[in-house]
This record gives C-alpha cells, structure tokens and sequence, in this order.
C-alpha cells in the first residue's frame, strides 16, 4: 500500500519577534485527521515558526512511515524558498531550510505548496493554542 498523506502546517508569533509556537495537521487521503501536533517554541519570529512547524511534521511523518507527502503551507516565504524560487537570505533560516530540505529527500514524493490562511485554520489554532498553553 502505498502511504499518502496530506499536513497543513502553521506558526504564530506573537511580537515577531516574540511568543511563538508550531501547529501542524497530518490527514488521509480522504481527509481525515491523523494526527495534530503542536509545540511551543518560545521567542521567536513568525518565519521561524512556519519552519518548525514543517519540521515538526515531517519528523512525524517520517517515523510514522508515511512515504508520500503534499504540505501545505500560508508561508508563501517558506513555501517559495523550498521550491527553489526565493533564496534563503536569514541566517537563522538557513538550518532549518537544510533540515527540511534533508527531511524532504527520505520521501519517495514531497510537494509544498502555497495556501491562503483561511484553508489553514486548524493548524493555525493547534500554533495559537501551544503558546496559549504556555502562557498560562
């Protein structure tokens, strides 16, 4: 069989920089929820967020032996670099482009593509909701 996923994946930063957190979707391909993951990352910027967010989920993915992934993303910054369109000029960027970048390579199929926020609403709620609850 072969395993096919779609992830939606979001950051928030609240200050940018400032309070940040990751949020990501991981759905069948009848869209159902897998799996929804979020973490907390302290301060950071929003940019930085987006990236750990993909980061997060493609780890997930990765142990959970899913081989084929179509992300989408509301970073048209993050989604443009990993196609090859924008350079990555910040430094604190570069790390995590090369991480996902090595994490994308043990997928037999990776696509990222850009979507509006509106179609991202949970994984933006799951990155909202990790710095609420670190808030508290």
């Amino acid at each position: 069989m072969k395993r096919v996923c779609f992830i939606n994946v979001d950051g928030a930063s609240r200050g940018n920089p400032g309070r940040a957190g990751a949020g990501a979707v991981i759905k069948d391909l009848d869209g159902n929820v897998i799996r929804e993951l979020k973490e907390y990352l302290g301060i950071a910027t929003n940019n930085t967020a987006e990236y750990k967010a993909l980061l997060l989920a493609l780890t997930a993915v990765t142990e959970m032996g899913i081989k084929n992934v179509k992300v989408f993303a509301d970073s048209e910054l993050m989604v443009k670099q990993l196609n090859g369109a924008y350079k990555v000029k910040s430094e604190d960027l570069k790390p995590l482009y090369m991480k996902a970048i090595a994490l994308s390579k043990g997928f037999d199929s990776f696509e990222i593509s850009h979507v509006y926020r509106e179609n991202n609403s949970l994984a933006d709620s799951l990155a909202n909701e990790a710095i609420d609850s670190a808030v508290k």
